[in-house]
């Protein structure tokens, strides 16, 4: 009986067909290689930071010149802060926009490598495929809500001190000139 069950494994492991190797991936494209190259340095993201706040900047820089003349043609008018106030504050907004976007520049290769070495480490620990998906939605969205957070309590405070500093100033500035 012993025999009889040999028998019927070896046949079976010689019936079966082994599965073909899966079909191998196209090489990636020189392109590809260079920008994956390039995103891996350090320079390039303090570069692409740099970049991003300018153009926000440059961008920008039109609605802050309105902001101040709108400023300057309703404080000639009036005596009253309330014009060093709306200016001040839509300053301080801008202000604040301006570094949260700088911000998540920043943060966008750290929360890259914190969701990499999540995933590889539950992977290391023998978590499935299935597994694995779920778990890295749920981390992608911590991550997300984490860095959310953070971005409009920071945001909130550079708005803030842009407000304050910039009513002071404004304030001051049109009682140089009177």
């Amino acid at each position: 009986m012993a025999d009889d069950m040999e028998e019927q494994e070896r046949n079976h492991h010689h019936s079966s067909s082994p599965t073909p190797p899966p079909p191998a991936a196209p090489p990636p494209s020189s392109s590809s290689l260079l920008l994956l190259r390039l995103m891996s340095k350090r320079r390039t993201w303090v570069c692409l930071f740099i970049f991003v706040y300018a153009i926000l900047l440059s961008s920008s820089w039109n609605l802050l010149r309105s902001i101040l003349s709108w400023y300057k043609s309703s404080s000639s008018s009036s005596y009253s802060s309330w014009p060093a106030l709306y200016a001040s504050v839509l300053l301080g907004v801008v202000f604040g926009l301006l570094s949260m976007a700088a911000a998540l520049a920043v943060a966008m290769p750290a929360m890259l490598v914190t969701w990499i070495t999540i995933i590889v480490l539950l992977t290391c620990c023998g978590k499935p495929k299935g597994a694995l998906v779920v778990e890295g939605r749920k981390i992608t969205k911590e991550i997300a809500v984490l860095v959310l957070k953070i971005l409009l309590k920071e945001g909130n405070v550079v708005a803030a001190v842009c407000a304050v500093l910039g009513y002071f100033a404004l304030v001051r500035r049109n009682s140089e000139a009177d």
